[in-house]
This record gives C-alpha cells, sequence and structure tokens, in this order.
C-alpha cells in the first residue's frame, strides 16, 4: 500500500521531471560552473536557465534572483541584508503567527539590541493592518510578513502591505515559501523588495532556495567569500538542484490552474466530509483567503499525535497543529495567536495536498478518519465531561 501523502506543505515529492533533468549533472555534466573552460560553462550556462525560469514564475527579471540553499537561508539573508544596509534604523516589524525561520531570528534580534514588533491576528488569523500600520515609524528598518501562513494557508494581503511600508522608506520581505508555485506572483507589478522561497514547497528537492532581490534595493551578502551569484551568496553552486529547481518553477506555472481548481475542490470536498461526520470540528483560519491546497482542521478533546499516530497505521500522512518539546505538549504558536481555544488546538491536523493527490485517496481519509477521533475521544476524560455537561444542559 503505497503512502497517503496529505503534507505537502512540509515537503513535496520530487517531479519525475525534475528528476530527469537533474540526472546528468550527477555524472557527466560535473564541471564547475565558475570554471573559464567550456566543460564548466556550459553548465553555467543551464544555471542561467534555471534562474530565466524561476524568474519567469515570479514575473521578476533574472539578475534578480539569488539562489541560496534554502528558504530559511533566505529569510536570514533578507532580514540581516535590510540591517546591515541601514545600520542606524534599529526596529524591525514580523507578526506572531511567522514560521521559526523568521520569528526565531526575530527573537534573537529583539535580545540583542534591536526593537521588534510582533503583529497579532484575529480568531481567523487574519492580519491586523492597523497595529502594523500604526508601528511603522522613520526607524523601521524591514518588514517581515509571510505571504501564506504554512499551517493555516491563510494568505496575507502582503502586496497592500508592501506599498505602505516602501512609501515610509523601509524594506519590505516576505517569506513565500508556501505560497510560490500555488498562487500568482507578479513582482514587477507590487512593491515588494524581497522574497524568500524553497525548492522542496514546489517539487524541487530539498537544499535548494532562492531569494529575490528588487532592483534597487540596498543588498550587503550574508554569506561571503567566493564571486558566485555576483558576489551576493559565496560559495560554490548546488548545480543539480538549481537545474531541478528551474525545472519545477516551469512545472508549476504549467500547473497554477490545476493547483486553483482541481486541488481546491479535492481540498474542499475532504474538509466538507469530515466536519458533517465528526462532531466537534472545526476549520482553522480563514476559510476563503487561504491556500487552494491546505486546511487545517481542529478535532476537540483529543491529541493531534494521537491522531496522527493512528493514521499513520493506514499510511496516512499529515502534519499536527501541535508541537512536544522538553516532554510538555504545547499548542503551535500561530493557533496560540489565534486564540484557539485549548481543547481543539491540542487536536488541530493539517492536511496538504498537491497536484499528485486523487479523489480516491481522499475518500480513503474520509473513512478512516472519523472513527480514530471516536476511538480516541472515549478515551479522552474531556470529551466523557463534555457529554456530560451537554446531557444536564439538555435537561
Amino acid at each position: 500500500m503505497e503512502p497517503i501523502y496529505m503534507d505537502n506543505n512540509a515537503t513535496t515529492r520530487v517531479a519525475p521531471e525534475v528528476r530527469e533533468e537533474m540526472l546528468p549533472y550527477f555524472s557527466e555534466l560535473y564541471g564547475n560552473p565558475s570554471s573559464m573552460h567550456t566543460f564548466g560553462g556550459q553548465v553555467g550556462r543551464k544555471i542561467e536557465e534555471a534562474r530565466a525560469r524561476l524568474a519567469g514564475l515570479l514575473g521578476a527579471r533574472p539578475e534578480e534572483i539569488i539562489f541560496t540553499s534554502c528558504g530559511t537561508e533566505s529569510d536570514s539573508t533578507a532580514i540581516w541584508a535590510a540591517l546591515h544596509s541601514n545600520p542606524d534604523k534599529r526596529h524591525i516589524i514580523t507578526t506572531k503567527v511567522e514560521h521559526p525561520a523568521v520569528k526565531n531570528l526575530a527573537e534573537y534580534l529583539a535580545g540583542n539590541g534591536y526593537r521588534v514588533t510582533f503583529v497579532p491576528v484575529d480568531g481567523q488569523g487574519n492580519l491586523d493592518l492597523d497595529y502594523l500600520f500604526d508601528h511603522l515609524s522613520n526607524d523601521t528598518a524591514i518588514v517581515s510578513v509571510m505571504w501564506a501562513n504554512n499551517e493555516t494557508g491563510v494568505i496575507f494581503p502582503v502586496e497592500e502591505i508592501a506599498e505602505r511600508v516602501t512609501a515610509q522608506g523601509a524594506v519590505f520581505h516576505t517569506d513565500a515559501v508556501q505560497a510560490v508555485g500555488k498562487v500568482p506572483i507578479n513582482l514587477a507589478e507590487n512593491q515588494i523588495n524581497m522574497l524568500s522561497l524553497s525548492g522542496h514547497k514546489l517539487h524541487a528537492p530539498k537544499g535548494v532556495g532562492a531569494l529575490y532581490v528588487r532592483r534597487g534595493t540596498k543588498f550587503a551578502p550574508f554569506l561571503m567569500g567566493g564571486h558566485q551569484e555576483k558576489g551576493r551568496r559565496a560559495g560554490t553552486e548546488n548545480v543539480a538542484s538549481i537545474i531541478g529547481l528551474g525545472k519545477a518553477a516551469e512545472l508549476s506555472a504549467a500547473n497554477m490552474v490545476e493547483e486553483n481548481q482541481r486541488v481546491k475542490n479535492l481540498r474542499d470536498k475532504l474538509e466538507k466530509e469530515l466536519l458533517a461526520r465528526i462532531p466537534k470540528a472545526m476549520v482553522n483560519g480563514n476559510p476563503d483567503k487561504r491556500l487552494p491546497n491546505t486546511t487545517s482542521i481542529a478535532f476537540e478533546y483529543v491529541e493531534g499525535e494521537a491522531i496522527l499516530l493512528l493514521m499513520d497505521e493506514f499510511k496516512i500522512c499529515a502534519s499536527s497543529g501541535s508541537a512536544c518539546t522538553s516532554g510538555s505538549l504545547e499548542p503551535s504558536h500561530v493557533l496560540r495567536a489565534m486564540g484557539v481555544p485549548f481543547t481543539a488546538a491540542h487536536g488541530s491536523i493539517r492536511f496538504s495536498l498537491s497536484v499528485y493527490n486523487t479523489e480516491k485517496e481522499v475518500d480513503f481519509v474520509i473513512e478512516k478518519l472519523p472513527p480514530i477521533i471516536e476511538r480516541l475521544r472515549q478515551l479522552s476524560p474531556f470529551w466523557v465531561q463534555a457529554l456530560k455537561e451537554a446531557g444536564a444542559c439538555q435537561r
């Protein structure tokens, strides 16, 4: 039995077309792209082709693309570049629901001389724009807001935010790791200064990412050394993976309609049927402004980890909305920021689909998950107490 993989916001399978395009660069085409000879030069030209493909997906110029190792490196590079290019500015704005790649760096900077504003969200995960704009000042060096949340799929109005932020004279960066390949992006038509992405979220391999830097944006490199990436990111290029990312970008552009129609319909069917069959279940996040492939569903009075373990017996792969740290179960910081009730936050499961998922797989999950939730609730003292209280209220 093949796994039913619905954890694509964590990582995606490498597309067969991507793998095939990468293979020659592990064997016969192994030259260093920085070499002067023709054998290496042909590899360098393939990197530039990949750069142009990725730029096409983003609506950017090829020279505005810097290849990195991952989304986290891209995020760190963007934030450090903005701070080092504007050393007199000591204020950073980000959100309470960012990925740890941004959140943890912001917290580190807050403990090292910078003033950081964390913008709150409402119960549906929508950003408090008034709070953000009220805290903009001449001292703000950078505003970093994710394009789409990795847990709930909620999409933020980054283009609107970028316009206000850049008018104030600050740099605007977006972690678009979850958005690239799922929603249309045209960087030529907005004021976004920097954008991060990661290859393994759009059917390219792990270990490769990119940072878009708008032409004219002040930039200081994070990694220094050789002349690679025009001096903006030192280190020998991850050739095969960069070429794979370029091919994945081309496929993403071709699959955008399917992502927003067929995949969305599968997501909606899964969500609708689970909510209909399982009592005390609810969707986390704005039901309308979100990624087409993502649903986060809270099942009250059960633990997410227990749900995942029982689903794993059927080879169903998803993610929990809570994380176990230091032996103490803590709900995700995203759900806490949204004010999701304690009884629901611990039982939140994220399903994230891709173009490789089928309706048969969705039907299988719809069949298997309700009995799992029922079984776990029978073991939950909180569920038993809730039933007793509900019975008392009815009387």
